[in-house]
């Protein structure tokens, strides 16, 4: 496989529709919300969907979520120790992080793209303490405009315990955009992609991953269809270094409003400023 040789910055626009695209833990998992009131999806949670859909297309992904897993391992250890190569170099006193990182990014693809902390603890060697910064970089997603969030008090029809009364676990809240477009960026570094192995096919992986992202995504947070990609804009420099900077590439998407109040997709208009010498592929979300 050809390692990454030009670097690459992408755009993605998507909407949500009477969903939580993101629940905030320290906020009663209300939709994550900034203080000027626009919407945000983190962007592990953004890794998180793509590492779901690489292991759906049977790519071997380290960091696998347990209801979704591909194999019997219930800890990152357990995964890492699998590896026969990995485990002899957990069990030697005098191991080497370098060794331990390139075979982990030779084994697995998120590890190579996103990077990985590996702190395990020693069992009969001197354990292991290796970081892996990957070359694939997404930013926070964030709502055009301010998002409305609805919330609903809902109850359960049993109760968890037996009991005559109706617990008071019966009661819950559940919280939801009632809609909102939203825009993320991101960038795939060549100097990086040289260090963990990525090469050109994993930027296509990556590439698929982000216009199916919410393909087997669904719950009863984020019902079918409520959640949906519009569009991945995917520039593709001439070089390692690229004719322009991220930022300025970012920058050359620009937003319009159509009307006083958007709320969907159709709303705004979405034009991308040539930069000489650099084209943009623009796909269409399925």
């Amino acid at each position: 496989m050809t390692i990454l040789d030009h670097k690459i910055d992408f755009a993605v626009v998507l909407s949500v529709t009477k969903a939580n695209p993101n629940g905030d833990p320290l906020n009663g998992n209300r939709p994550r919300q900034n203080y000027d009131g626009y919407g945000e999806i983190s962007d592990v949670a953004l890794k998180r969907k793509i590492r779901n859909r690489l292991q759906d297309m049977g790519e071997s992904i380290f960091v696998q979520s347990n209801d979704r897993k591909s194999d019997s391992y219930n800890s990152l250890r357990e995964r890492a120790d699998a590896n026969a190569e990995l485990e002899k170099i957990l069990k030697s006193k005098t191991s080497s992080g370098d060794d331990f990182a390139r075979i982990a990014c030779q084994e697995w693809l998120d590890v190579r793209s996103f990077g990985q902390v590996f702190a395990f603890k020693a069992d009969k060697g001197a354990g292991v303490s290796v970081g892996v910064r990957g070359p694939v970089s997404i930013h926070t997603a964030t709502s055009i405009d301010p998002i409305d969030i609805t919330s609903m008090q809902i109850t359960k029809s049993v109760n968890s315990e037996p009991g005559a009364a109706r617990g008071s676990d019966t009661m819950g809240m559940k919280h939801r955009v009632d809609s909102g477009v939203y825009v993320f960026y991101g960038s795939i570094n060549t100097q990086l992609a040289e260090k963990t192995g990525f090469t050109n096919r994993d930027a296509e992986k990556i590439k698929q991953g982000l216009v199916t992202l919410f393909e087997n995504d669904a719950s009863s947070a984020r019902p079918e269809g409520s959640m949906e990609v519009h569009t991945v804009y995917w520039w593709e420099h001439s070089s390692k270094l690229g004719q322009y900077s991220s930022a300025k590439v970012h920058r050359s998407l620009t937003i319009e409003k159509l009307i006083d109040e958007p709320k969907t997709f159709g709303d705004y208009k979405f034009t991308v400023h040539p930069l000489e010498g650099l084209r943009v592929e623009r796909i269409d979300g399925q």
